[in-house]
Formats: structure tokens, sequence, C-alpha cells
């Protein structure tokens, strides 16, 4: 029986992770990412450790066409996809206005077009078969809105609930959407948004494997939300939404100040 995952920003962090935690329960793994070299290194790494087959398609899912690209070599491969992690996207700091502006449309073209593209083409070949599971990575920031982050913070709520719709609309077809919401993780992320120095990347914060792990038993169980700390789960599902909206906004805006 084919049990076949796809897995979006695996060269790295999470991607990484959840494709071990993958290839370790005896599952096939699709790799995507930009970096061919590192996708290759983990390839060789998963199929001399589990056995398993391990397939790679370096490029870009945030360029024009990339997603679909990525759509129709899988299809041309023959490849099946069982379990859909769409795990890739970055962030980055500062006033939106003062970002440049192909920086924050690129970030939506990654963190959200790539996501619906490959959720639709791949989600709706699972309807077909009646049977799936389908991952999103969104992020705690997907709660609240997120001044010195805000088009990051907007994608990730977008993610949260395209997700949760996803999942209403398909279930019945046999196919589960779970979005991945974790808190701060250590992982390359902090550097490439350029958080440093900021209180949130302060905290002590998860490891990738952690994350990775509490998303994808999560994904197997149907889940519809998770976050993975449970005191933090507690306080975006029924703090946050109580407080006035400009303590949140002050909030939020100090976390990630310098």
């Amino acid at each position: 029986m084919s049990n076949t995952a796809l897995v979006t920003g695996a060269s790295s962090g999470i991607g990484t992770e959840m494709a071990r935690y993958h290839a370790r329960k005896g599952g096939d793994v699709i790799l995507t990412a930009r970096s061919e070299g590192k996708l290759n290194d983990l390839k060789a790494e998963l199929e001399a450790e589990h056995g398993i087959a391990a397939h790679v398609f370096a490029l870009d899912l945030g360029a024009a066409g990339g997603a679909d690209d990525l759509c129709k070599r899988v299809d041309e491969a023959g490849l099946q996809v069982d379990v859909l992690i769409n795990n890739a996207g970055f962030g980055g700091h500062g006033r939106h206005i003062d970002r440049d502006l192909k920086q924050e449309q690129a970030m939506i073209d990654l963190n959200v077009k790539a996501l619906v593209t490959l959720t639709h083409h791949f989600g709706g070949k699972m309807a077909k078969r009646g049977k799936g599971k389908i991952l999103n990575v969104g992020s705690t920031a997907g709660f609240m809105p997120g001044p010195m982050q805000a088009i990051y913070f907007a994608t990730k709520a977008f993610v949260k609930s395209f997700s949760e719709a996803v999942d209403h609309e398909l279930r019945k077809d046999g196919v589960t959407c779970t979005v991945l919401a974790p808190g701060y993780v250590r992982t390359g992320f902090a550097e490439a948004a350029d958080l440093d120095g900021t209180k949130l990347v302060a905290q002590k914060g998860a490891t990738a494997k952690e994350v990775a792990k509490h998303g994808y038993d999560a994904m197997r169980r149907g889940d519809l939300v998770t976050v993975n700390e449970r005191g933090l789960g507690f306080m975006v599902n029924w703090i946050i939404p109580l407080l006035p909206r400009r303590w949140v906004l002050k909030m939020v805006g100090d976390m990630q100040s310098k």
C-alpha cells in the first residue's frame, strides 16, 4: 500500500525532521526545496537508514509557476502523494512600508499561493481516491495580527482559516487537513527573518524535531488545529481573543521590536 509523503521546505528545519519521521515509520518521501545539494544529502541518509525510496525535486515553489511545475513533475514521475506536508515558508522583520515590496509579495506567493496550489492539486487526487492526509504548517502567529511582521502573520492567519475550511469540505471524502501552529522554534527561520535581538527569539523555543513529531502525530489522528505547547495553545485560543485588540497589537509589537 502506498504511503508516500510530499514534504515542501524539506532541506532544513521542520521539513527535514518531518521527512525523517515519516521515513522512520517506513514511508517513502518526495523532497522539495531550492537546495538540491541538501535534498540529495537527505535522500541518501533516509534511503540508507530506513530502506525507503526518496525522490528529489529541487525548485523554487515561490517563483511564478513553481508550484504548478512541482505538481506536473510529480505526476509525470508516476508518484502518488498520500500525505502532503506544506511546510515551506518564510518571514521578514520590519515595518511593512519599510520592507521591500517584492519580498513581501514573494512571502505571499510561497506562504499562501504555493500552499493553495499544492492543496488543490494533491488534495483533489486524495478525495478521488477516498483517502489522504494534509498537514499545513502554520504558526501561533496566525491567531493574531503581527506588527513588525505584518505580512507573515497575515499569511499564517490565511493558512489556519483555509485549512480548517478544507478539512470540513474533504473529511467526508476520507481526507483530513491539519494545521500545525507552533510557537517559536529553534531553526534558521529567525535568522533568515532578521528576528535576532527581539524578545521572541530570547525564548528557549522548541526544537524542529519536537515540533515535527507533534505535528505529524496530530495529522495522523486527524486533528484540526494543534499547538505544540499546551500553555501557549490555551493562550492563543482562549485568552488572546478576549483581550482588547490594541493591547494585543502592543504586546506583539513589543515582542518583535529590537
